[in-house]
């Protein structure tokens, strides 16, 4: 009987020395054959703040790439690894742990900071940073979802440093947004008779909704289910396994990614209820290219067509995902990465 007591406290001991292990193991990205290769995660000051960037790539010689993920709050370093291989082997490819998100979360963050105009600031110092490291003039800059609407502010602002910009799921509008999509789903519960779906979306009324985060993640919830926001992927469970398998983010960072993404969506949700792009940035000074999904309703692609007929740009182009919804970056990997291939050559051919 002792010896049995003393090997259970043995494994729990053991048990706990592996959880702490897990816990704390420093962050990591796996190294990339070559002589001018790079491949590392890096703590940096943003607006007066610690963040971390993970930059990867074949050769230093390349110009750089940018991801502005979505959320706010729902960061990608613990999985893009996964989906960015060819990216890797044209561009220095740089994911971003946004102000507030993923290994970038701190509880003495200041909730005033988190405001577009801060954003959109962070990602000029980092542009600035990383041009700097790698002596370039300007970056592609990439922007998915709530990213897409960061990205436009980017290039209004600072044109000169962006040579192109690939916009994935574009915000347009956000009301309307909103709308189309409580729409589209409404319309898929009445379809097939899904008292459940009916019975939440009726409880929390046609946007605008009187409690941003909750109504929001209610009516997310059943767009899922319809399609309209992955179908091809599941980034939920990519950022679970990356938080836990994966070397790029240990299990405090899965931790971080959780709280992050509530802080986020506390400070940050329904902050743009006013915006329309048609009405405010009918004009852009650096070519533009949508990648739209087929099937997205979470940005809903209808949206995006109409404001691509109307905005003004040197060159811009709507690139349609057939088999995707709001991830066709992850959805089609193969597809984004020929294409992003394809701008950064026409862009070189010009200079």
């Amino acid at each position: 009987m002792k010896l049995i007591k003393k090997c259970i406290k043995i494994t729990l001991v053991l048990l706990i020395i592996c959880i702490l292990f897990v816990l704390f193991l420093p962050s990591r990205t796996p190294h990339i054959e070559g002589n001018n290769s790079v491949a590392s995660i890096q703590k940096i000051q943003l607006g007066g703040l610690e963040q971390f960037i993970m930059i990867r790539g074949k050769d230093t010689n390349n110009p750089i790439l940018l991801f502005l993920h979505g959320g706010p709050g729902y960061s990608q370093i613990s999985f893009a690894r996964k989906y960015q291989e060819e990216l890797e082997e044209n561009f220095i490819v740089v994911n971003w742990d946004q102000r507030g998100s993923g290994m970038s979360y701190s509880h003495n963050i200041p909730r005033k900071s988190m405001n577009r105009s801060r954003f959109r600031e962070d990602t000029k110092e980092l542009i600035d940073y990383l041009c700097m490291k790698y002596e370039k003039e300007n970056v592609y800059l990439a922007g998915h979802s709530w990213g897409s609407e960061l990205g436009l502010h980017v290039i209004d602002k600072y044109p000169e440093r962006v040579a192109a910009f690939i916009s994935i799921g574009q915000v347009v509008n956000k009301l309307e947004n909103e709308a189309v999509s409580y729409d589209f789903v409404l319309e898929m519960a009445k379809k097939n008779n899904n008292k459940r779906a009916l019975e939440d979306l009726l409880r929390i009324g046609r946007p605008p909704y009187k409690n941003t985060v909750s109504d929001t993640l209610t009516q997310r919830k059943w767009l899922d289910k319809y399609g309209g926001v992955e179908r091809n992927v599941n980034t939920l469970n990519d950022i679970i396994l990356g938080s836990i398998f994966s070397p790029e983010y240990t299990g405090i960072d899965g931790i971080k990614f959780a709280l992050g993404s509530k802080f986020s969506a506390d400070t940050m949700w329904g902050h743009n209820l006013d915006l329309d792009f048609v009405r405010d940035l009918p004009e852009v000074r650096v070519p533009v290219y949508f990648f739209a999904g087929r099937h997205d309703y979470n940005t809903p692609s209808t949206l995006i067509e109409q404001y691509y007929n109307k905005i003004i740009a040197p060159h811009k182009e709507l690139i349609w995902f057939e088999e995707s919804a709001h991830f066709p970056h992850f959805e089609e990997p193969e597809k984004f990465a020929q294409l992003a291939i394809r701008i950064k050559e026409n862009v070189e051919k010009k200079q």
